[in-house]
């Protein structure tokens, strides 16, 4: 069976997307999914998107990652798949619904309103999700030992910790996040975020992505770090998140929903042949 496919990205963070509004896809398995996102022997990508006919949306979006895992939310991705379609659209994901539409600067999305409720992230058991009581050392590129210690959860549709540091490319980030994201306090697993607040409207951020490691943007992992910032004080509702694909605007409105700004761009379409990767 073949497959039609486009490749696209936001600010780096890359995906492929398959389109089931007209044809049906074969069932997603975890293998097939990891298969595709294998950059080496597959069409390569951080996360693989299918949209899918919606009864509570206008569409569904199911969002995997490199490893398979089927997971919540994916900012980046809801710019990419609202660029695809066009207009305002409104996407049914696993963490809610997602509304994306046209903006000067990209797609704006209404990623909903964030949780911080310790059983909402979700953790093992209830803490202060403002300054969670967790440490985790770690040794620097010059020598010096630093702890990663106190996070902010949030949960944005997918469960983030937020670790302020003096400076986030100091940090090894590709040796402690998986630690991190499979501490037992995160039974659904977690995404990992070291941020360095520049200014009241700057934050500079790294990510690691559980089920997908290191990644040059992610769009929830944003959004999570503009929340946490804001909610300590550190920074206006309004915030500029340099990552190292390139910087996303978040905004946290009265209402209390989040808005993400930003860029999504189509790098190639293709086919593959389904049985070479199921």
């Amino acid at each position: 069976m073949r497959i039609a496919f486009t490749k696209m990205h936001g600010l780096g963070n890359d995906f492929v997307v398959l389109d089931a509004r007209a044809q049906a896809l074969p069932p997603l398995t975890r293998a097939a999914v990891a298969a595709l996102a294998d950059r080496h022997t597959g069409i390569g990508c951080d996360q693989l998107i299918a949209i899918e006919p919606s009864t509570a949306a206008d569409w569904r979006m199911r969002i995997f990652n490199a490893d398979g895992g089927e997971v919540e939310a994916c900012g980046n991705a809801t710019r990419a798949v609202g660029l695809l379609i066009g207009g305002e659209v409104a996407l049914e994901t696993l963490g809610g619904t997602i509304v994306a539409r046209p903006d000067p600067r990209g797609v704006a999305v209404d990623m909903g309103v964030p949780r911080f409720e310790w059983d909402r992230i979700p953790l093992a058991y209830p803490v202060d999700t403002l300054a969670m009581p967790v440490g985790y050392p770690v040794i620097l590129a010059d020598g010096s030992e630093l702890t990663l210690e106190n996070p902010v959860a949030v949960n944005v549709g997918n469960p983030h910790a937020v670790f302020f540091v003096p400076d986030t490319h100091a940090i090894p980030l590709a040796e402690i996040g998986p630690q991190i994201e499979h501490d037992p306090l995160f039974p659904e697993r977690v995404n990992v975020n070291v941020a360095t607040v520049t200014g009241r409207g700057a934050i500079d951020l790294r990510v690691w992505e559980r089920g997908a490691g290191l990644t040059r943007a992610c769009g929830t992992g944003a959004c999570a770090t503009a929340i946490a910032a804001m909610r300590c004080g550190l920074v206006d509702r309004e915030v500029t998140v340099t990552l190292p694909g390139g910087p996303l605007v978040i905004a946290w409105r009265g209402d209390d929903r989040i808005v993400m700004t930003g860029p999504a761009t189509v790098s190639f379409t293709g086919e593959f042949e389904w049985d070479d990767y199921a």
